[in-house]
């Protein structure tokens, strides 16, 4: 059989099948992939508020605001696809990211349209007039039932981890937020938390300095929580001037019901303001 034995053609043979069945295999796992990463383009964003300068959303958890190493879809990218495609717009799509949530963290966020809506909402932010606030469970409880919490807070790039360090380091920046309790529940705390600046994991670094780590944070909150244990930390609302009309925007979003947040079932009333929390 042209001078090659038939053990040796068949084996040849077979090696050929095998390679074509592994070639097959890799593509059938890149088309897959391929079709996972258009799904997440398509991802459903619940849509809050929009006109021509805002994009008002419910960013999902466990999703990155913007591009990072993971490679994961992130919600910047999603939205540009999704308004792309809506108003049918041809080339490159403006949406400017106004600020950030951590990535296990859910809840309202605002996206300027226009330029000029991003450059007003970025002045509102620094002069500190976007009421941000956000519901949080916390494992223990905390020392008063309603109180400010002042930290100066250091972040190390290399490890994305931030630390409380004394008001003399050079690095730190100065963090303030208003807590209240709401409700206890199985030794945790559920919290109203309002922001007076944006550092990064603000909310988690400081009330875990204050002995009171959120549910569910792996990072700061290791010695008492489980992997697997989603973030108990929700963006439930925003309130700022209109860049372009004389009146207030306003967004409210209760939390999902599951736990550890069905602890208190009456939170999506109290978020509205229709209900207090006993």
């Amino acid at each position: 059989m042209d001078g090659i034995p038939f053990s040796l053609q068949s084996r040849q043979r077979r090696a050929r099948e095998r390679s074509i069945r592994i070639i097959n295999i890799k593509h059938a796992a890149d088309a897959f992939s391929r079709m996972i990463g258009e799904l997440w383009i398509y991802m459903k964003i619940s849509i809050l508020y929009e006109d021509n300068h805002l994009l008002v959303v419910e960013k999902p958890v466990n999703v990155p605001v913007q591009e990072d190493h993971s490679g994961d879809r992130d919600l910047l990218s999603i939205l540009k696809h999704d308004l792309k495609v809506r108003y049918q717009k041809s080339g490159n799509v403006f949406l400017g990211l106004v600020h950030r949530l951590d990535r296990p963290v859910g809840g309202v966020m605002v996206f300027a349209k226009t330029s000029k809506a991003a450059s007003r909402l970025s002045d509102l932010l620094r002069r500190q007039e976007i009421e941000r606030k956000y519901v949080a469970v916390a494992r223990g409880s905390m020392p008063e039932e309603k109180g400010k919490l002042e930290h100066y807070l250091v972040k190390e790039a290399r490890k994305n981890k931030v630390y409380a360090v004394q008001a003399s380091n050079r690095k730190a920046k100065k963090a303030i937020l208003d807590y209240k309790v709401l409700g206890r529940q199985r030794g945790m705390s559920l919290l109203s938390v309002q922001l007076h600046t944006g550092r990064p994991h603000q909310i988690r670094v400081q009330l875990a300095t204050a002995g009171c780590p959120l549910y569910g944070d792996q990072k700061y909150g290791v010695s008492v929580n489980r992997t697997g244990q989603q973030l108990a930390l929700w963006a439930y609302s925003l309130r700022f001037k209109h860049p372009t009309k004389d009146e207030m925007v306003e967004v409210q979003l209760p939390p999902p019901s599951h736990f550890p947040w069905g602890l208190w079932p009456e939170l999506d009333e109290w978020v509205f303001g229709e209900k207090k929390i006993s």
